[in-house]
């Protein structure tokens, strides 16, 4: 039986293949400054093997060019690495205290992919409304990051919004970002 944390994260990753697999359109500017779809994209691959690759993860190599195969080669790849309910479940010193492979998984990634999804979405010119479920998760992931969220560049600071806004508007105003 797998982890729930990494079903959590597969889930996360399934709904953004989904998003990659509708996109066309690669150098559409996206909500982050400066990223087109492709940055977005790359961005998520990018840091996911990082992080594997230092808990010692052999994804194996990344050749594709093409974002969408990109993303689909590095998705089967993961999914290989988190089967290993030994490697999930090991223990580091993480940037906020002792964690496991799988809670960085479910919630620092998974966090990461539910916003970039959105971000991805808006540049490939299409929309993700958030689940209660997936913006629960948002908030409690905001919540703990606190001010760490606006620091090195992760998210621009929050946005004036009104206090009667949709749930999802209000959350997109605390990641730096306007609907």
């Amino acid at each position: 039986m797998m982890d729930t944390r990494i079903e959590d994260y597969l889930t996360n990753a399934d709904r953004f293949s989904a998003v990659v697999a509708g996109a066309h359109d690669w150098d559409g500017q996206s909500p982050c400054e400066d990223w087109t779809a492709v940055d977005v994209l790359f961005h998520v691959v990018d840091t996911q093997r990082d992080f594997l690759d230092k808990r010692g993860a052999d994804l194996g190599k990344l050749a594709a060019t093409d974002p969408a195969a990109r993303w689909d080669t590095h998705v089967e790849q993961v999914r290989g690495v988190v089967a290993d309910e030994a490697f999930v479940t090991e223990e580091y010193d993480g940037y906020f205290g002792r964690t496991t492979i799988a809670d960085t998984m479910a919630n620092f990634y998974g966090f990461d992919m539910l916003v970039h999804r959105w971000d991805l979405a808006r540049a490939v010119g299409s929309d993700v409304t958030w689940t209660d479920a997936e913006m629960d998760s948002l908030e409690a992931n905001i919540d703990a990051l606190g001010d760490n969220l606006y620091t090195h560049d992760v998210c621009k600071g929050p946005l004036d919004v009104s206090a009667d806004a949709p749930r999802q508007e209000r959350l997109l105003a605390r990641l730096g970002r306007r609907p």
